[in-house]
């Protein structure tokens, strides 16, 4: 395309937006209102899948080895751990060492324990972590009928909880999203639908003397593409510097040693790439619609 002939279109779907006047403000308010929410969650979840993946990243089984279990026994168990599909690591914690990290995370009143050092009450320890945290449910019940194996521990209650939380989140936050591009979508395809219904006579003229679809189509195009970039200024704006100010004043000081917020660099650039290329995505999408249902002339 020529670089004379994208200007003329580039004027023509400005012309558009000014023409439409209300129209063109109240798909941009749609827009507006739409990607607001929609970075709003996109926040929220990407803050929560990252707490979520620092939880996971500790999220290990603890496989109990039965009291009876010789060394060659205990050699034998870590093959078999070894070999199953899915274990990123596994780590030997012989109960001696369980014993000295127990007396340590009670402190002072840890000392009670050292009478425990003759006659070590507590198992030798296999610490295994799947490749994939998901998978960890799966692992732990597949070792605990393991010969040798006294009993597993993972958290489960925990873990479940904190996975189901999460895809929850993220089931309803693409449910909204996509809800809010479809109305968003729609308003745009009824305000460059009415383009097309003021100038039909002006298109009728444009084919007579030779004039393609494709050249017809392009303003719509351009005016679907500008009313979305527009939506996409003042949210992108308002999340960046609501968010920056938010992480400021909190930081990393949450309260809770394993959750912390991502910081606004890169998470704010990142938003801002998403959120304006949502809005063209809905912009050029309404066009499209619209275009292709009526502009048959």
């Amino acid at each position: 395309m020529k670089g004379r002939t994208l200007g003329r279109h580039v004027k023509e779907g400005g012309k558009n937006l000014i023409r439409n006047g209300w129209m063109t403000f109240a798909s941009v308010s749609a827009v507006t209102v739409m990607l607001l929410v929609v970075g709003t969650f996109l926040l929220i979840i990407m803050n929560v899948n990252h707490f979520a993946n620092s939880l996971e990243d500790d999220v290990e089984v603890r496989v109990f080895i039965d009291f009876a279990a010789s060394g060659d026994n205990q050699d034998e168990l870590y093959s078999e751990l070894d070999q199953i599909p899915g274990v990123a690591s596994i780590e030997f914690v012989p109960k001696e060492e369980g014993l000295d990290s127990l007396i340590s995370s009670l402190g002072e009143q840890g000392a009670i324990f050292e009478t425990l050092r003759d006659e070590n009450p507590l198992n030798d320890v296999f610490v295994v972590q799947a490749e994939d945290p998901q998978d960890t449910a799966d692992l732990a019940s597949e070792i605990e009928e393991m010969v040798h194996v006294e009993s597993v521990e993972y958290g489960k209650d925990i873990f479940d909880n904190l996975f189901a939380a999460t895809n929850f989140v993220r089931m309803i936050g693409l449910a909204l999203i996509l809800a809010l591009m479809f109305t968003a979508m729609f308003l745009i395809a009824n305000t460059i639908k009415l383009t097309i219904i003021a100038r039909k006579r002006e298109i009728q003229i444009m084919k007579l003397v030779g004039a393609t679809n494709g050249f017809i189509r392009w303003p719509f195009f351009v005016e679907g593409l500008l009313l979305g970039v527009l939506g996409a200024i003042i949210p992108i704006s308002l999340l960046a510097y609501g968010y920056t100010s938010f992480y400021g004043s909190i930081g990393t000081d949450t309260g809770i040693d394993f959750f912390t917020f991502l910081e606004p660099n890169p998470l704010t650039m990142q938003m801002a790439i998403l959120l304006g290329s949502i809005g063209a995505f809905v912009g050029i999408w309404g066009s499209m619609m619209s275009v292709r249902k009526f502009l048959k002339v």
